[in-house]
């Protein structure tokens, strides 16, 4: 689920600050001592799913002095055995030689953060984005469509040049690819729509249909995404539930 990995971004100078914690391999801590022999300084986390969080436990025992920053989300946060610093929306960090803004980006995650650098129009946008495919909100995991709408939109209302994804190669084009997003979304709404209105009332029926010919180990994100979008058309008064069983509202 995590392509070729993780990127983590180490921004060096008066106020060291990494970007994401990674997941405690031994060669990502070599690769920051070899930055900064004295460690990270600040651990600013984008959200809690463990890609981006369980290396906070290597990173706290190899350097005791190291400050863990994110947005709460009690019930992942009180996993991992740190100190937590909350950031809330409009926080101003400083980060290297300069600062960074925190943007609440929530969606796939609810505690989910960008980093804003605006002097260089630069997005640290964690899982808001990524090349080549799409990002899965997990509706039974905290992620919620219609956040993640919201979010794409505001990003793009920021006009970035740059985004910095936690998975995949840096994005120069950010309106084209945060576009295509909100297009694609749109495209999967009918779909789901389209399968209410045929009779396919199930989760299963609904992936089934819309990814067929999906690999088998793909099929459960893709059910979580189906139920992200009935969720959605619930909240909007185009789609109910009864007993598990989803039909369009009359």
């Amino acid at each position: 689920m995590t392509g070729a990995g993780n990127w983590t971004y180490f921004l060096p100078g008066a106020h060291p600050v990494l970007i994401d914690a990674g997941v405690g391999e031994p060669a990502h801590l070599e690769a920051i001592a070899g930055a900064r022999h004295d460690g990270p300084g600040h651990v600013l986390v984008s959200h809690a799913h463990g890609d981006h969080i369980s290396g906070v436990t290597a990173l706290a025992a190899r350097w005791r002095g190291t400050r863990f920053s994110k947005r709460p989300w009690p019930e992942r946060d009180r996993n991992l055995a740190v100190s937590w610093t909350p950031l809330a929306d409009g926080d101003i960090i400083p980060a290297g030689d300069s600062q960074l803004e925190v943007i609440h980006t929530p969606g796939h995650a609810p505690d989910h953060l960008a980093f804003w650098h605006a002097e260089s129009r630069t997005l640290f946008s964690g899982d808001l984005v990524v090349t080549g495919t799409t990002v899965v909100i997990p509706a039974t995991m905290g992620g919620n469509l219609s956040d993640y709408l919201h979010s794409l939109r505001r990003v793009l209302a920021l006009g970035p040049s740059r985004l910095l994804p936690a998975h995949g190669r840096a994005i120069d084009d950010p309106a084209t690819i945060i576009t295509r997003y909100l297009r694609h979304r749109r495209e999967r709404e009918i779909q789901v729509l389209s399968a209410l209105e045929a009779g396919l009332g199930s989760v299963d029926q609904i992936a089934d249909a819309i990814y067929a010919g999906l690999a088998v180990t793909l099929l459960p994100m893709a059910r979580e995404s189906v139920l992200a979008h009935l969720h959605k058309l619930q909240h909007e008064g185009l789609a109910r539930v009864v007993d598990d069983v989803w039909t369009v509202a009359m």
